[in-house]
Parts: structure tokens; sequence; C-alpha cells
């Protein structure tokens, strides 16, 4: 147990813990390697179900993040509570992600593209199942939520046009129900005008955040082409500059706009408009933003590994508090079967938050050119089929070993055991390797997809 007054992350703390040299010269030796240090406070020879106090020390590599508040409420629960509560807290966590809802108000002049730059956030043609009518008429009269398909609980809000002559700013954002929303984005496809202005100040006086997309900048860059003097470069500031003059006239600094093809997101600002919003959310927010956006450029496929790594340890954690319980038959039964759920329901999240599913590459082969063959030709992972029980226990069967094999002398040091291996280290260990490798190869997998699709060699 915890000795009184002592911090729960030194393993000092623990009397039932005796780190030795051999602990030591492991820390060197992982550090040599480069490899990521994950320690856990583990007293085996307690009886007691709640062995598992804290987590000790994080060395994390380029793509985790732990936020800090996270780390402090867990370490707090692993110090004062017992395991069943502390897990319940981790529980509770993943359970709020699934719930969590965003709101994303899209409004702009009747013609601008609002239906269009809904279907295309969402990844959808104008004519696909699901998609927001499109049209050179006004079709919406009220605010029409479109969610996204695999995730339904992000939605974009379609709202009435603006620039009509008796439009009116603060009576609109009544009428539309402003609080709502967890930010607008107001869409223009031509020069910025008093009523994008009026707009933006009342937003901005409602005390809500507004992003300034500046639509159809293809259909500019093929008009000014017939130009001798024709200059991308300098086409794209001076559209830019004209939608920046007008903000900072209503008293914005450094007021940022994005331009936006929605026939081809991976060009121009579609990046730094989706890194920008994914920055200035909450971070319960931010993930689920992450996670349902289409995976359609290289930078949104890095982004999302960074947002998934961010939850394997609390996912191996969970496994290893139901192999710590000591009641070994039905144990181990147990065990197993909460691997293989938690293994299942992650690697599904993967495979559709990185669109790798079915729907998703046909999608992609019609946007792209590529045939649907050419996009699986480049898929490595065996995990690109049918995500099963059957396929999990395969990879926990083979990982087991694998993990023992490759990765015993670390947590041997990191554990130490007395008398046989205790199965909570081992669960955490393989549950954690499973899940890394398996999104490392996701991830690559959807890389070299993209590259297909994009054109770019492999």
């Amino acid at each position: 147990m915890l000795k009184p007054g002592k911090d729960p992350l030194d393993p000092a703390s623990y009397p039932a813990i005796a780190l030795t040299s051999q602990l030591g010269k492991t820390m060197e030796r992982m550090k040599k390697k480069a490899v990521p240090v994950y320690r856990i406070c583990v007293s085996f020879s307690s009886p007691d179900p709640a062995f598992i106090r804290g987590v000790i020390v994080f060395e994390m590599d380029e793509y985790d993040i732990i936020d800090a508040a996270e780390i402090e409420e867990i370490k707090r629960s692993l110090a004062t509570e017992d395991l069943p509560s502390a897990v319940d807290k981790i529980k509770d966590y993943f359970a709020q992600q699934d719930r969590v809802e965003l709101n994303i108000a899209i409004t702009g002049e009747s013609g601008s593209g609002k239906s269009t730059f809904i279907n295309a956030f969402r990844g959808l043609g104008d004519e696909d199942e699901g998609s927001a009518e499109t049209g050179p008429v006004e079709t919406t009269t009220e605010p029409t939520a479109y969610p996204y398909p695999k995730f339904p609980n992000v939605k974009l809000w379609d709202l009435p046009g603006i620039g009509t002559p008796r439009f009116k700013a603060d009576e609109y954002l009544k009428q539309v129900q402003f609080e709502r929303y967890d930010f607008f984005i107001i869409i223009a496809s031509d020069r910025f005008r008093e009523c994008h202005a009026s707009l933006a100040a009342e937003i901005l006086k409602m005390e809500k955040k507004f992003y300034f997309v500046r639509s159809k900048i293809d259909n500019n860059i093929e008009a000014e082409k017939r130009k001798k003097t024709f200059n991308k470069d300098k086409t794209l500031d001076t559209i830019r500059d004209n939608c920046i003059k007008g903000l900072e006239e209503i008293g914005l600094k450094s007021p940022a706009v994005f331009l936006i093809s929605c026939f081809e997101l991976s060009l121009y600002d579609f990046n730094h408009l989706e890194e920008t919003m994914e920055r200035e959310l909450p971070q319960h927010k931010r993930d689920v933003l992450m996670l349902a956006l289409p995976n359609i450029t290289l930078e949104i496929n890095e982004r999302k590994k960074k947002a998934l790594q961010s939850n394997i340890w609390k996912l191996a954690l969970l496994s290893a508090s139901v192999a710590a319980v000591p009641i070994p038959v039905v144990n181990a039964a147990a065990s197993i079967s909460a691997d293989v759920t938690i293994l299942v329901t992650e690697l599904k999240k993967y495979y559709t938050a990185f669109s790798l599913d079915p729907d998703s590459l046909q999608k992609l082969s019609e946007r792209s050119g590529k045939s649907v063959d050419e996009l699986k030709a480049v898929l490595k992972s065996p995990l690109n089929q049918e995500i099963t029980n059957d396929l999990v226990i395969k990879l926990l069967t083979s990982s087991s070993l694998l993990a023992l094999e490759s990765a015993v002398e670390y947590w041997l040091g990191l554990f130490p055991v007395v008398g046989s291996l205790t199965a909570g280290p081992l669960s955490f260990a393989t549950i954690y390797f499973i899940l890394q490798r398996c999104l490392n190869e996701l991830t690559e997998d959807a890389r070299n997809v993209l590259m297909v699709a994009l054109q770019t060699p492999v």
C-alpha cells in the first residue's frame, strides 16, 4: 500500500516494490534503444485487487498526447481509490467520448456553396445519399442538421442564406438559435460584402467563434488563367487580402481567411482550416472532430493517428485491471473476453477513422479516378478485412508470445515479480503492443491509399 503522505508516482512510496540495480540498467538500455517507457507501480504480494496504483512514467514519442488534466485526474484516482473506482473513471471517459456532440453552423449568401461545402466536409458528393441539397436557388429556410455518416454526434448545420435586402444579423442569429452551435463557418464565394461584416461582428458580440471561408477558389483560378498576366500566387493573395481587409474593418486583428475548393480539398487552405479548428476546440471535442473528418489528406492522416494514439495506454490499463483480479479460473476467461472486446471496438474505430472500409474506398475511387482494386493493392496489413472476434483472438495468441519474447526483459525490470509472472502487467503490455502495432500498420495503409489517390509515388 501507499505510504501516508507519499507521492503515488514515486516507486519508493510502495514498500512492496524493491527497485534494484536491474531496473536502472534496464531503463538505460531502453533509452539507448529509444523504447518508450511505461511504468506501473505494482504490489504483487498484496491480496488487494487494487494493486495497480499509478502510472509512474510516460516518456512519449512524437505521436503521444495525454492531456495534463486527465493525467492528474487519473493519478488522484489511482492514489486515493481502489482499482474498480479508478477503472470506472476511465470507462466513463470513453463513454463520454462517444456521447460528445459537436455542432458546426455553416452560413453564407445564397449560391455561395454552403451545401457543397457541407457535403465535401463530410466526405460526400452532391448526389450521395444523405448529402445536402445543392443548386443555384436557396433551398434552406430552416436550420438543417447533416450528421457525419459514421459519427452522427458530429453535425454540420446548413443555415438559411444571408444577404437579402432585409437581412439583420442580430435577428438572424436569434432565428437560427445561435447558442446551439460550437462555432460558425461563414462561406463567401465572391468579394467580401457588408452582410459578411455585420454577421461576423454579431457573432463576436455573442461571444462565439467563426471561421471565414472563401469558397470556389478553383473557379477563380480557372477564370484568371485566361489572362496573359496570370499568376496563381498573386491571384490567391488578392482574394485573401480583400477578405482580410473587410474583417479588419470590423475590428479583428490579424484575421485568418481560408481559401477552399470543395472539389479539391487537398489543395489550398483546407488543412490549415481543419488544423485551426482542431487547435481551438476543447480537448474532448477536438478528438471527436479529428476522427469524424474524412481522411483525405496526408496531414489529416497523421493527426488522426495522434488522436487515436492518446487512448492506447488507457485501454491497456483497463485490460490490466481485469487481469489483476485474483480469481484464477473465472478471471482468465474474463480477461480474454475483456481484451477481445477492447481490441474489436478500438480496431473498428481505427478502420473507420482512416476511411479504409469498403464504402469509403469506393467514394475515394470515384473522386480520384483510381479503381478500388488499385487502392486496395497497396494495403499490407492483415487487418484490412472484417474486424471479428476470431481475428482478434489470433492477434492475442500470436502477440502474447511476441510480447514475451521481445519485451519481457523490459517488463520484468519494471515489474519486480514475487513468484510467477502476474497477469496484470502482461495484459497491459500485450494490449498496448497490439494496439500500437495495429495503429502503425493502418496509418501506413491509409497513407499509401491516399498517395495512390493523389497520384504520389508510394
